[in-house]
């Protein structure tokens, strides 16, 4: 599946990354991690706190796939608001996957710290403007609804808005305790510590098939089996093509890195900035002073079709940039690129089992905060390999409803 187009801002940040040998002979493990990428990190990584017998391989290396198009945003609040969630869900579920978010960003806003390879986790804020006065009403009922379940949030009027931004909106909430990240070094760093933990990494390593047996998995690379009592699949979206009900919706995304502004523009403490429009644009600093914002949504493409697309979408993402900072006008483009997206029919991920695939387990972070989602997944899957029961899981089933009522 060919997931990336246009040109990617990450592989400068980090330019001689961790490198890992290929498998060339038989292995045993009590857990097999499928796929290099955020889901596979954050697993590995948990695995290797709990000391279990891991081996995680990538069929390229590690952090080549979807990660490049990572744009970083790590958030307690998700593409389906809070409000949103109770509706479809029911309160208690509701509250419950965006307190399974706050405590994934509070584990990540810690990891800086306990990681050797810097991941450039910057503490931040965030914005989350109505689009248009019609909006306001529902942003004040989601700011209600954060607070009476413990969030960080502040309702802001428009004087509030034009006091500290450049630009003016109808209203807005004024939300703490999320993040920015370097995806790449994120991957590299977190995947590097669980190597150094004892988890066996290998790279260019393709698994070819699989034998479901009663006590566990054999899977088939090109020169050796690995014999795993369970397995977590954390492939992406590349999962899709494994599994008959695919459940996601894949769709088009952009997204534009400027190059350092010289004098950054009136933008309160380089808040992460997006609005309740959907599909919707979004904003966010770096720590080397640069802008990123993505969005202009559309639907699939051929992937010559969107190498073409990136050109003109990263345009039309600069011109929404100067909209908001009319002092940033003049600043150029570094890095544009475009990537598959995936969303699910109710808004959430997938975490868990499924009945077709024994001893398995999945990870399939969907949506705007996958790298939150691969926090969760990694802390659930790890207490369930363990032997803990972990009822959250029910919530992101594999199998569940297309049609969900609370």
């Amino acid at each position: 599946m060919n997931l990336i187009s246009g040109q990617l801002p990450w592989n400068h940040t980090l330019p001689n990354p961790p490198a890992y040998k290929s498998l060339q002979e038989d292995a045993y493990c009590d857990c097999l991690v499928v796929g290099g990428g955020m889901g596979g990190a954050a697993a590995s990584y948990q695995l290797s706190l709990n000391g279990a017998d891991t081996i995680l391989i990538e069929k390229r290396a590690v952090g080549s796939g979807s990660t490049h198009a990572n744009t970083g945003v790590l958030q307690i609040s998700n593409d389906k608001s809070l409000t949103s969630c109770m509706n479809t869900f029911g309160e208690k579920q509701g509250v419950l996957f965006y307190n399974l978010c706050r405590k994934a960003l509070q584990g990540i806003n810690k990891l800086k710290d306990q990681l050797d390879i810097d991941p450039y986790i910057i503490p931040r804020s965030s914005l989350l403007f109505a689009s248009s006065p019609e909006d306001v009403p529902a942003l004040r009922e989601e700011y209600v609804n954060l607070k009476t379940h413990g969030f960080d949030t502040e309702f802001w009027e428009e004087s509030n808005i034009t006091s500290v931004y450049s630009f003016s909106k109808s209203a807005a909430l004024y939300s703490r305790g999320d993040a920015e990240a370097n995806p790449f070094r994120l991957v590299h760093s977190l995947i590097n510590k669980a190597f150094s933990r004892g988890v066996r990494v290998y790279e260019n390593t393709e698994a070819m098939s699989y034998e479901f047996k009663d006590d566990g998995v054999i899977c088939h690379t090109r020169v050796g089996r690995i014999f795993a009592k369970k397995i977590i699949f954390a492939m992406g979206y590349e999962t899709q093509e494994m599994k008959k009900d695919r459940g996601a919706l894949l769709i088009n995304t952009y997204a534009v890195m400027t190059r350092p502004l010289k004098e950054f523009p009136k933008w309160h403490e380089r808040s992460f900035i997006w609005e309740t429009a959907r599909p919707y644009l979004y904003f966010r600093t770096t720590h080397d002073g640069r802008i990123i914002a993505g969005g202009k949504d559309e639907e699939l493409t051929d992937p010559k079709e969107r190498e073409v697309r990136v050109r003109t979408q990263g345009q039309k993402l600069l011109t929404e940039i100067e909209k908001l900072f009319p002092e940033s006008k003049g600043v150029e483009l570094e890095y544009s690129w475009g990537a598959v997206f995936g969303t699910t029919h109710d808004g959430l991920p997938y975490i868990g089992a499924h009945p077709k695939f024994p001893h398995c387990y999945f990870i399939e972070g969907y949506g705007g905060n996958g790298t939150v989602y691969s926090m969760i997944a990694a802390e659930l899957l790890t207490d369930t390999l363990a032997g803990k029961h972990r009822p959250e899981l029910d919530l992101f089933s594999l199998v569940r409803s297309a049609k969900p009522c609370p």
